[in-house]
Formats: structure tokens, C-alpha cells, sequence
């Protein structure tokens, strides 16, 4: 068995041990939590850009029909050869 003046130290050791590992757990957890806000961030940014480049290829869509409704009419207006 441990001598009485031993227990103190290996309590505090221990004690040591677990506050040491609490601390970097919080730690590890507070930057798992920042790394998750900017995922979330960028998600949030990727979402925006997906729905504003759908709105652009619906416009570009709209601008190649009417393109080719004026080539059209240019066309039937011109006289065969």
C-alpha cells in the first residue's frame, strides 16, 4: 500500500490529469464548433450562389429564344435567291 504522505500527490496527479484533459476537451470541442459555423457559412454562400446562376441560366434560356425569333423574322423578310 501507498504511504499516507504518497495519497496527496497521487490525488493531485490524478487531479491534474483530469482537469488537463476537461480543458482540452472544451478546447477540442470550441474549435470543432468555429470549424462547423464556417462550413455552415459556406454553405449558406454556395446556396445563394446556386439559386442566382439558376435565375441566370433561365435569363440566358429567355435571351436565346428571342434571338432566335428575330433571326427568324430576318430571315423571312429577306428575298430568295
Amino acid at each position: 500500500m501507498s504511504s499516507p504522505s504518497k495519497e496527496p500527490k497521487i490525488l493531485l496527479a490524478l487531479g491534474s490529469i483530469i482537469l488537463a484533459q476537461t480543458v482540452t476537451a472544451l478546447l477540442w470541442a470550441g474549435a470543432a464548433a468555429e470549424r462547423l459555423t464556417q462550413l455552415e457559412t459556406k454553405v449558406d454562400h454556395t446556396q445563394a450562389l446556386i439559386e442566382r446562376t439558376a435565375r441566370l441560366e433561365e435569363q440566358t434560356d429567355h435571351i436565346r429564344e428571342t434571338l432566335v425569333r428575330i433571326e427568324q423574322k430576318i430571315d423571312a423578310g429577306r428575298p430568295t435567291q
